[in-house]
């Protein structure tokens, strides 16, 4: 038996061990046992990826039908505190910050704070004149020809830089095409395009997530990460050095890219987010499907992503919408399965080397052929609230 399958074999014990007790004074788990053997191969699959990437903890998350069935802290969010990863603990979700912004441009676009054809320099008179110009809804959908960000623009150290500050190091530069004729994702797009909502309500990022996201569907553990403040429930961030080990990460201020990689989220809220975007009055069937709708590349190819979302169909035909993301200190995965009614996240405090997070392998367990619910016909086994989406 090789070593990985040993370590596959331990961890299986361990979590069988765990949910074989209906209580849950001793874990950090919300789960209904009506799917409890998903759950438990699905925890198998979280728990095998902590391990096998050496990750120090997480929380991963699970939705069917709009309601929350398994929510779970792993492993630790400080090892030197030894403090343990909660479901309420926030970790960096790195890229996946994207679709709260492009949320928040459509919403813009919907009550008419925003027109999509109107140019950069409309809202934001400081960026300069391109060869072309340059109208928001290409920020986006990340066909605007900016370019993207080199390795030490990637990891830019600053401290209290300002979100305008922060597009000082492209926007003197020229566009690389034509906005519309290729797609090419840059950070760049969506920091810029958190800029222009700040400029049209003169109000700051941070405030602006509150107004239309967080504070309307109730995420509670969602906010721009700020290592100048404390933040309560934060894990501690971990990095790879030069050999791959995983060592405390150095401080970063990812305030002035909290639009397209900067914001602190857990599992819990990213499934709640899934389900409001699929259950929610607050979005209209319109808003919906112009949120997943792909942009035509140079006017006839139909584009892989939209609104931030990658744009995605399994083996099986089944249509996925879904995001990761990694930076320093963190990362995580958002899979909706919209025909399924199944949502699926994940949260880390390491940023992944290779993006291979674990929501596509929980996933499966929770298909129609796969479910082979509990003949007792028993209520969640949690009595804690229920993350349902909120009615606007």
């Amino acid at each position: 038996m090789n070593v990985s399958r040993i370590i596959r074999y331990s961890i299986l014990i361990a979590i069988l061990f765990s949910l074989s007790n209906c209580k849950q004074s001793k874990t950090d788990v919300l789960y209904d046992r009506k799917y409890i053997d998903q759950i438990k191969a699905a925890r198998t699959d979280a728990g095998f990826y902590l391990s096998a990437n050496l990750v120090p903890g997480g929380n991963f998350a699970v939705a069917k039908n709009g309601k929350i069935i398994y929510s779970e802290g792993m492993g630790l969010a400080s090892e030197d505190l030894n403090v343990p990863a909660t479901r309420n603990t926030k970790f960096r979700i790195g890229q996946v910050s994207e679709v709260f912004t492009a949320l928040i441009y459509q919403k813009m676009v919907e009550e008419g704070t925003l027109q999509p054809d109107s140019v950069v320099q409309y809202y934001y008179p400081g960026f300069p004149e391109k060869k072309f110009p340059l109208p928001i809804h290409h920020l986006v959908s990340q066909t605007s020809g900016i370019r993207e960000p080199n390795e030490n623009e990637k990891d830019w150290r600053g401290l209290n830089i300002s979100s305008e500050q922060g597009l000082d190091s492209f926007k003197a530069d020229s566009l690389l095409f034509t906005p519309g004729m290729y797609m090419l994702p840059s950070m760049f797009n969506y920091n810029l395009l958190g800029v222009v909502m700040e400029k049209a309500t003169n109000k700051k990022f941070h405030s602006i997530l509150e107004e239309y996201v967080t504070d309307t569907l109730n995420l509670k553990f969602t906010e721009p990460d700020n290592p100048l403040a404390t933040i309560k429930g934060r894990s501690d961030f971990f990095d790879h050095n030069f050999i791959a080990q995983v060592v405390k990460a150095t401080t970063r201020d990812m305030r002035y890219k909290a639009p397209s990689e900067g914001l602190l989220s857990n599992a819990e809220d990213l499934v709640k987010l899934g389900n409001a975007i699929l259950y929610s009055d607050y979005f209209t069937t319109g808003f919906k499907e112009k949120l997943f709708e792909p942009v035509l590349i140079s006017g006839s190819t139909p584009s892989r992503m939209a609104n931030g979302w990658i744009l995605m169909t399994d083996n099986s035909g089944r249509k996925i919408y879904g995001r990761s993301g990694t930076v320093t200190g963190g990362g995580a995965a958002l899979l909706i399965y919209p025909d399924e009614n199944l949502v699926v996240a994940c949260a880390v405090n390491v940023g992944s080397l290779s993006d291979d997070y674990p929501v596509f392998a929980m996933a499966q367990h929770f298909f129609s052929e796969n479910e082979k619910q509990s003949k007792e016909n028993t209520p969640a086994e949690n009595k804690e609230e229920e993350a349902q989406p909120d009615k606007k």
